[in-house]
């Protein structure tokens, strides 16, 4: 399995990268490996929503090799992923080739809300990357059921875990801590 020296943070579509959640885990995890928070050019320009997602995918992909050289790290050493949104544009970087040596996917929106037949999995077929999916037991966009049967099309190694009663964003401070162990355990397990 690929070992990871670092991780890239990416914010939900309407939030930025001092999202309380992203925040957490950088703090966590910062002792142990670089991490860095990314704001998308949509965002660091100002705007609230996004252009469509494979644009920020492209955008994302290009940025990579230049945000790993930063953290001191090969491409290849980068963990992506972030919430929601950022989550399925670093997993869609990663589909059309992208290097990375896993994807953190937290609250991965698999489908809009009451909408599960518009479901955003086309790419997970050229996923093969290590993956964690953690999704709150009550998140509108992706049940457990759903995302089980869904992420079965990725070819990586997919990690799925359930904070139980958290919805799409973990607010309180137990599902946060929760998330970030999630993460630490994870990693732990992809460096043995």
């Amino acid at each position: 399995m690929a070992v990871v020296e670092a991780l890239l943070l990416t914010p939900g579509a309407g939030g930025g990268a001092d999202h309380r959640t992203l925040v957490d885990i950088e703090t966590a995890l910062s002792q142990r490996l670089p991490v860095r928070r990314h704001d998308f050019a949509y965002r660091r320009a100002g705007r609230r929503a996004p252009p469509r997602a494979p644009s920020v995918a492209a955008e994302l992909a290009g940025d990579l090799a230049r945000i790993a050289a930063e953290l001191g790290v090969p491409p290849g050493r980068l963990a992506i992923g972030g919430r929601s949104f950022g989550g399925r544009v670093c997993s869609m970087a990663v589909a059309d080739g992208a290097a990375a040596a896993g994807l953190v996917l937290l609250s991965y929106p698999l489908h809009p809300p009451e909408r599960p037949e518009r479901l955003r999995t086309e790419h997970f077929v050229r996923i093969d990357v290590p993956c964690l999916f953690v999704s709150g037991t009550r998140d509108p966009f992706a049940t457990p059921d759903e995302l089980r049967e869904h992420t079965a099309a990725i070819a990586g190694p997919v990690t799925l875990c359930f904070i139980d009663g958290a919805r799409h964003d973990p607010n309180s401070i137990a599902a946060r801590r929760a998330v970030v162990e999630t993460i630490g355990d994870w990693l732990d397990a992809l460096d043995s």
